[in-house]
């Protein structure tokens, strides 16, 4: 199946889940995540703020800052074609739509991290398989910043079950995860 045809199923449904399963899975997928060993070690991480029925990150970001990490928050550079991370200290406040819609911190809140110092990276996608790559909207914006952080940084993916298939077919660029965390399973990537 061509990538563009499986993007446009897994997101029709996506789109189609009402705001009740998207609260009750998103909140079974955070409680996997914050059960996880990698993220209760994690001191720095970057989390997707989420966008169109992706699997909420609003719990997690609030705990997190609760917790005392450091939080950030991908910031689209559509000119340079890259993502920043940028320090989360006032949610919501910092906020406001960037890119695509997708909230991120405004010019004011723009607080640049190195990627090199994040211990953990919370990656979105459209859909992912057991392997542990990922079929995101095909801008390869994921793609390009992962390899930029440190030798030890986990990567990990929130998604629905449904998200997580045999194979989306991905390409020499393309940088799997270390984990998937859906409402019903983990899955670690050997």
């Amino acid at each position: 199946m061509p990538k563009s045809r499986l993007r446009k199923q897994i997101l029709q449904m996506r789109n189609g889940l009402t705001p009740a399963q998207v609260a009750e899975k998103s909140r079974r997928i955070a409680a996997r995540l914050l059960d996880l060993e990698e993220y209760r070690r994690s001191r720095s991480m970057m989390i997707y703020l989420d966008f169109r029925n992706e699997a909420r990150t609003d719990e997690i970001v609030v705990k997190s800052l609760a917790a005392g990490k450091k939080v950030a928050v991908p910031v689209t550079d559509t000119a340079a074609n890259q993502l920043i991370p940028s320090l989360l200290l006032n949610y919501p406040g910092d906020l406001q739509p960037g890119a695509w819609g997708i909230p991120e911190p405004g010019p004011q809140a723009l607080r640049p991290l190195n990627p090199e110092t994040l211990d953990l990276v919370i990656v979105p996608g459209v859909a992912f398989d057991t392997a542990g790559n990922r079929l995101g909207f095909g801008r390869g914006f994921y793609d390009r910043f992962l390899p930029l952080t440190g030798p030890g940084t986990v990567f990990a993916a929130l998604a629905y079950e449904f998200q997580v298939l045999s194979d989306v077919y991905p390409g020499p660029h393309d940088i799997p995860v270390h984990a998937i965390l859906t409402e019903d399973r983990l899955i670690r990537i050997k």
